[in-house]
């Protein structure tokens, strides 16, 4: 599929189009004045969300940091050791 250009405003008027050729595979790329520019891109419901295990352990990983339960590695020699130790 090819790459179909559009400016803000022609998008704007035509979502619809715009979204069903981007189900379809086609490249939107929105063009907002002479700069700016941005690619519509289908995203699937897993790409969207974490799964509520990852959201798990991603709050767990935000309280161990809260609570200072984590290791700070500031050089090569000290990420080897601890790498070593584990």
């Amino acid at each position: 599929m090819g790459i179909v250009e559009t400016s803000s405003k022609k998008f704007k008027k035509n979502q619809k189009e715009f979204f069903e050729l981007a189900d379809l595979g086609q490249q939107i790329i929105i063009k907002r004045g002479k700069k700016q520019a941005y690619l519509l891109t289908p995203v699937s419901e897993e790409e969207l969300s974490f799964g509520q295990e990852m959201s798990e352990r991603l709050r767990l990983s935000e309280q161990q940091f809260k609570d200072g339960d984590f290791v700070r590695i500031k050089s090569k020699n000290e990420l080897k050791a601890f790498l070593e130790r584990i």
